[in-house]
């Protein structure tokens, strides 16, 4: 759940040399002033309220017992409060809920990365045979016999009216106007100096210096987007490795969002650690070595009882003092974007991107893919052909791909599998 609290010399190395001011690092985790929505579905009001009330709606359960809110409560941060939740089998599940807060600029869904998108992610739990167990064909049936919900979707989306495809866009567009409030954390980056006490700004220190938590937990959603073998104890749940058919991945999952921590206890993938403090200790000495321990998170070194109490104070100032609702943000609908496709037979990674995006090669020309990040990447090609000469790149290093024959093709990060890398051979 939380990132790394110190860091081993190998680890420093890869950290910038020099060190932001206190300025430079509160700017880093500055909120937005609007919500992005994509093109594709721009959410207007009437839709978004449409997918509220879809989120409360049992017809998306076998037995009308289940809805999303069953699991996803407000009142508990969008999570359920459990360890690991039951859906309508009774059945306990193998992952804890994840919240709901700030999805509209996540990168990919789920623990373990399977939807690229929320109207991709929405179908998962409702068809699921553990949790709400309904085609969703089934419910759009229902809902069709209702004159009332017709005449919804009929306000939103026309003479289309209920579909698949329009469920999910509203629950979409409702989900991503799910954005935490502003925290006490937040007033102090803004520039009230008194929002924060001594023992939580040396926290915040610690968080952004030595111990180095932010940079998995980075930015204001306080997540890199990517996928870590963090080294909790391992079970039979191999999270990413299983999604991206790569066993260098198993046992990573996603790093949460920090945002209303308090609120949504227990934490990890598997709701095993009850307390931030517990969270804390895993970091502090309970990381497993393993040959999948993710690159970014070295084995531990001792930090004192002191510190760890100024690091949880901190962690805490993410949150609402009451229980949090969602903040209402202007949304700004994303422009479509064309990709320019240029001629490159060398690209770069870092922050989160390649640069550039999209090239295009010849037949049997070799590729360079540099680091210059301070991530560990691992690179997959969408086609068994394509060989990579690299399995695990380092930051600083470079790697080459050879494309044998004509066609599209995409590269991606099993890190952090937002970064996309289209190249068309010719």
């Amino acid at each position: 759940m939380l990132a790394m609290i110190a860091l081993s010399a190998a680890a420093a190395s890869a950290w910038p040399a020099e060190t932001p001011s206190l300025d430079e690092l509160k700017r880093s985790f500055a909120r937005p002033d609007a919500v992005p929505m994509p093109a594709s579905n721009p959410g207007t009001p009437e839709e978004i309220a449409l997918g509220a009330a879809l989120f409360s709606d049992a017809r998306l359960s076998r037995d009308g017992s289940h809805s999303c809110v069953t699991c996803h409560d407000p009142a508990r941060g969008f999570t359920d409060g459990a360890s690991r939740g039951k859906g309508v089998a009774g059945v306990t599940l193998k992952r804890n809920t994840p919240t709901l807060w700030n999805l509209a600029w996540a990168s990919s869904l789920f623990w373990d990365g399977r939807a690229a998108t929320l109207e991709a992610q929405a179908r998962g739990p409702i068809e699921h045979p553990l949790e709400m167990d309904r085609k969703l064909a089934d419910a759009v049936v229902a809902m069709k016999a209702d004159p009332e919900t017709v005449k919804s979707f009929t306000a939103v989306f026309g003479v289309e009216g209920v579909t698949e495809a329009n469920v999910l866009k509203a629950l979409a567009a409702y989900e991503r106007t799910l954005v935490s409030p502003r925290t006490r954390f937040d007033r102090w980056v803004e520039g009230d100096e008194s929002a924060l006490t001594d023992d939580e700004i040396k926290g915040f220190k610690l968080f952004t210096g030595r111990a180095a938590c932010s940079k998995c937990h980075s930015g204001w959603r306080l997540t890199d987007e990517a996928y870590h073998d963090i080294g909790l104890p391992e079970g039979p749940d191999k999270g990413r490795g299983e999604v991206a058919g790569e066993p260098r991945m198993s046992n990573a999952f996603k790093t949460p969002t920090l945002r209303e921590l308090v609120w949504t206890a227990p934490y990890m993938h598997d709701g095993s650690l009850a307390t931030l403090e517990a969270a804390n200790d895993h970091y502090f000495g309970g990381v497993e070595n393993r040959p999948t321990i993710s690159h970014d998170v070295p084995l531990i070194t001792p930090v004192s009882t002191v510190q760890r109490g100024w690091l949880t104070a901190f962690l805490k100032t993410l949150s609402s003092d009451t229980p949090p609702a969602p903040v209402a943000l202007p949304i700004k609908v994303e422009a479509r974007v064309e990709t320019t496709i240029v001629a490159a037979t060398e690209v770069t990674a870092g922050a989160r991107t390649f640069s550039p995006a999209a090239i295009r090669v010849e037949t049997g020309a070799t590729l360079t893919i540099r680091n210059a990040d301070e991530r560990t990447h691992i690179f997959k090609a969408d086609d068994p052909r394509v060989t990579l000469s690299s399995d695990v790149q380092e930051p600083g290093t470079a790697l080459a791909l050879t494309f044998p024959a004509s066609g599209t093709y995409t590269v991606t990060c099993l890190v952090q599998p937002g970064m996309r890398l289209t190249v068309v051979v010719e």
